[in-house]
C-alpha cells in the first residue's frame, strides 16, 4: 500500500490535472483525504479524470488558462467559495516546445515555452499565496525538469523556463520562509506522458541515453514524492530543488 499522508481538511489545486503528473498527484491527494480541483483548459480530459476519479473523493475540474491572468484570479475566487480555501499549490502545467537549435527559434514559439512553463506558475504563485498567508499555511510545489539543471540540447526553450521556475522556487522560498509555507521544486528525468507527443523520437531517445536508471520515470513515482513536498510533513525544507531523475543529475 502507498504511504500516505494526513490532508485530511485541505485543498490542492493542480494545473494540468487531468493527465499525467498531475492526474497521479490528484489521485494521491485524494487517497490522503485531500480536496483536489484540477485547473486545465482540456475541459473534455479534464471531464473524464473527474468521472474516473470522483469516488475516491471531492474532485472538481475548472477550465483553466494559466497564461490568462484573469482567468487565474477567477479561478482562485471559484475554488475559495467551492472549496473554503487553497492549502496546497502544484505547479504542473507545461508544454515541451519545439525540438530546435536555440538560435532558429520564432519569438513566438519561445514566448509560447515561457507563457505556459514559467509564466504560467507566477501567475497561480501570485494569486495563491496572498489566500495561504492568511491562513497561515501553505504548500507549493513546483514541478520543474532535470532540464533546468542541465541545459538539454535542441530544447533551450524548455530548458530555461524549467530553470527560471527553479529560481522562483529558490526566491519564494525564502520570501515566504517566516511563513508556515513550503515552496519547493522537483526535477524530474523525463516521463513518459503526452508531452512525449510534442517531442522528436530523437530527442526522447537522448533523455532516455542521459539516465542511469535506463528507463523513464513513472507519473506515480513523481506523485510519491510530490505527496511528501504537499503535506504538514514537509515543515522545515523551503526553497529546495527535489531530484528524481534516475541518477542523472550531478547536482
Amino acid at each position: 500500500m502507498a504511504t500516505q499522508f494526513d490532508m485530511n481538511g485541505q485543498v490542492a489545486v493542480i494545473t494540468g490535472g487531468a493527465q499525467g503528473i498531475g492526474k497521479a498527484c490528484a489521485e494521491r491527494f485524494l487517497a490522503s483525504g485531500a480536496k483536489v480541483a484540477i485547473w486545465d483548459p482540456d475541459t473534455t480530459l479534464a471531464e473524464n479524470t473527474i468521472e474516473e476519479l470522483s469516488s475516491a473523493g471531492v474532485i472538481k475540474a475548472y477550465d483553466v488558462d494559466v497564461t490568462n491572468v484573469a482567468n487565474v484570479d477567477d479561478a482562485v475566487t471559484q475554488v475559495t467559495t467551492d472549496m473554503d480555501r487553497i492549502d496546497i499549490l502544484v505547479n504542473n502545467a507545461g508544454v515541451a516546445g519545439a525540438n530546435m537549435a536555440t538560435w532558429e527559434y520564432t519569438d513566438e514559439e519561445w514566448g509560447q515555452v515561457m507563457a505556459i512553463n514559467l509564466n504560467g506558475p507566477f501567475h497561480c504563485c501570485r494569486a495563491i499565496i496572498p489566500t495561504m498567508i492568511k491562513n497561515g499555511y501553505g504548500r507549493i510545489v513546483n514541478i520543474a525538469s532535470i532540464a533546468g539543471k542541465e541545459g538539454n540540447p535542441l530544447a533551450s526553450a524548455y530548458s530555461v523556463s524549467k530553470a527560471g521556475v527553479i529560481a522562483m522556487t529558490k526566491s519564494l522560498g525564502k520570501e515566504l520562509a517566516d511563513h508556515d509555507i513550503a515552496v519547493n521544486c522537483l526535477t524530474p528525468a523525463a516521463a513518459r506522458t503526452a508531452i512525449f507527443d510534442q517531442i522528436t523520437e530523437e530527442h526522447i531517445n537522448y533523455m532516455l541515453s542521459k539516465i542511469p536508471r535506463g528507463r523513464f520515470v513513472l507519473v506515480d513515482e513523481i506523485a510519491a514524492m510530490v505527496a511528501f513536498m504537499a503535506s504538514r510533513e514537509n515543515s522545515f525544507t523551503t526553497g529546495g530543488v527535489f531530484d528524481i531523475s534516475g541518477g542523472r543529475a550531478t547536482y
